[in-house]
């Protein structure tokens, strides 16, 4: 290709800002790789969006938001950082058929779930293991509880996700934890962008790469406004549901040749949908009726909330994920917020327009719909260690691939996945020869 104002030349070119990408470029470039970094988006954090839209008077987290088990990398750099966590002491309610129950187990369930789980020989789908192992009106609590969490909380299709990874799941007890980082992601991930641009990392923001040929020793990624970035090398740490689309539709991320391997894999994994409804009031007038509440967990349309404690900000955030929220991808943000605010209303035992009243601001991210991710985070199917270890797999020294949805161990569909796998993939990468140089002109 004849060289132009728009041809650039690496080392090394990553595509993907987000954890992953970060984390791996101040390796890398700390190891003495030119590095350039290409985002689609014109912001770096990719899932982590930590943000202060009007009317709210602190900063709310958009994407990912708790530390999940003991996330011992996501510890180790906000130490580095010099950054804290926190973790909120209060109590969960449930409400279920209209009833309140306070200091409430929502796990209560499990011990007859896990006793059939950890008798399981051979891995099937959620769904196929309840029906069989739980069938009659009898167990229809227990199957929906099941269901609901790895729904609810997994982002998963309970006829896809697969039941050894949610037996692992519940046994690992990860996802009753509830730290954060103080301050949120965003403030880590910032973070880590200027430790990577000091180690001389460039980074090209609104910049989305719509093609990657390649040979061996040299690639040139083309992006939607016709740029081109040459390297030697390049590790791509897309989502999941880049990966998953198809080449008639917005995002397609095309190589040439065709790496039919990865692109199956990636097919074979499941990808969740998240809907967060933020939501700022004058007052934290929900204490009377639920004193200290953490978490409220029910039977409505959108049937999770927490709030920010320990901070004492008048805050509630809202969560609808999984089949629920993918089929609500297309719906106007307003008719989420209106569907929202019908949810809450009767579990705080106001009206809708006492509710409306108390409002001071509102926000609603749809992560299904959101350009250059098209979802939210994975979740394990049957199978999906080969698939992870498929997807994670490079070609010819040449092509390298990491993210949150690549990884496979015990912190899947978390910030510290994608941390682990941007890492882990820094290693392999420098671990194999440097290649010829790759022509045309620095990075600028």
């Amino acid at each position: 290709m004849a060289a132009n104002s728009n041809n650039y030349s690496t080392d090394v070119l990553i595509i993907g800002a987000g954890a992953a990408g970060l984390l791996a470029a101040r390796e890398l470039a700390r190891a003495g790789r030119r590095v350039c970094i290409v985002e689609a988006q014109d912001r770096i954090g990719g899932r982590v969006h930590t943000l202060g839209p009007p009317g709210f008077t602190q900063p709310i987290e958009a994407g990912a938001e708790f530390m999940h088990g003991e996330v011992p990398l996501t510890r180790a750099l906000l130490a580095e950082a010099g950054m804290a966590w926190e973790e909120a002491d209060g109590e969960s309610y449930l409400v279920q058929d209209g009833q309140l129950q306070a200091q409430a187990n929502y796990f209560a369930p499990l011990p007859p779930l896990l006793e059939k789980l950890q008798a399981l020989t051979q891995d099937i789908p959620l769904a196929d293991f309840l029906t069989r192992e739980f069938p009659g009106p009898q167990h229809a609590a227990l199957r929906a509880f099941a269901t609901q969490f790895a729904e609810g909380y997994d982002a998963a299709d309970a006829q896809r996700v697969s039941a050894w990874a949610m037996r692992d799941e519940w046994v690992a007890g990860g996802a009753q934890g509830s730290l954060r980082p103080a301050g949120g992601y965003g403030p880590l991930l910032h973070w880590l962008a200027a430790q990577a641009q000091a180690a001389g990392v460039l980074l090209h923001l609104a910049a989305p790469v719509r093609e990657i040929r390649w040979q061996p020793g040299q690639v040139e990624a083309v992006t939607a406004a016709g740029a081109t970035y040459r390297a030697r090398q390049v590790l791509c740490t897309v989502p999941l549901g880049v990966w998953q689309q198809g080449p008639q539709q917005a995002g397609y991320l095309g190589f040439v040749p065709e790496v039919a391997a990865h692109r199956a894999a990636a097919a074979q994994l499941g990808f969740g949908s998240v809907i967060k409804i933020v939501l700022e009031f004058r007052t934290l007038f929900w204490h009377e009726r639920l004193p200290e509440m953490e978490f409220l967990l029910s039977d409505a349309a959108v049937p999770t909330w927490w709030s920010q404690l320990p901070a004492t900000t008048p805050q509630l955030t809202g969560w609808l994920a999984g089949p629920a929220a993918q089929r609500l991808a297309g719906a106007p943000d307003e008719a989420v917020l209106q569907l929202a605010l019908a949810s809450l209303a009767p579990l705080l035992a106001v009206s809708l327009e006492a509710l409306q009243g108390q409002l001071c601001a509102s926000y609603v991210r749809n992560w299904g719909r959101e350009p250059h991710t098209y979802g939210a985070y994975s979740y394990a199917t049957v199978g999906a260690r080969a698939a992870q270890a498929a997807l994670a797999t490079p070609v010819a020294d040449t092509l390298f691939f990491a993210g949150e949805g690549a990884y496979s161990g015990p912190f899947a569909g978390t910030v510290e996945a994608a941390l682990v796998s941007g890492q882990d993939a820094a290693r392999a990468l420098l671990a194999r020869p440097v290649l010829a140089a790759a022509p045309s002109r620095p990075v600028a």
